[in-house]
């Protein structure tokens, strides 16, 4: 079974997407990801005004049985958190592409976002037996 995913983002090969509007982007976990990870209990968030790197770890979800880290799709400084993740974790598995997003991202070099995937290429390239997210 194909899984929903918005076609308004890229994907990374982590199982991240960015929804970018403007020089911001807004950077989740896909609902594949999501779904893998069983009972997510807490989300480690990254703070507002720090530096990433693409592809650095900056968040991380622990669920009841293993913790993994959340990586950046795309370099820049984080803006914005979902403090809302902080007394409901559950909403990354309910609203995945919605109300479970994760933060929002001023985007230091707009030319990685082509290094990223789109809906269609991202939904043919998921292994459901690959561990997400690395």
């Amino acid at each position: 079974m194909s899984p929903d995913l918005p076609d308004d983002r890229l994907y990374a090969p982590t199982h991240e997407w960015i929804r970018v509007e403007g020089d911001t982007g807004t950077v989740g976990l896909s609902s594949p990801a999501c779904e893998e990870i069983s009972g997510i209990v807490h989300v480690e968030l990254p703070e507002p005004g720090s530096e990433v790197g693409r592809d650095d770890p900056c968040a991380l979800i622990e669920s009841d049985k293993t913790a993994s880290d959340l990586h950046a799709p795309v370099s820049g400084r984080i803006l914005e958190v979902n403090t809302a993740l902080r007394d409901d974790p559950a909403l990354l598995h309910r609203h995945p592409h919605t109300e479970g997003w994760i933060y929002r991202i001023a985007l230091a070099d707009p030319s990685e976002l082509s290094q990223l995937l789109s809906a269609d290429a991202y939904r043919q390239g998921i292994d459901p037996t690959d561990p997400a997210p690395r």
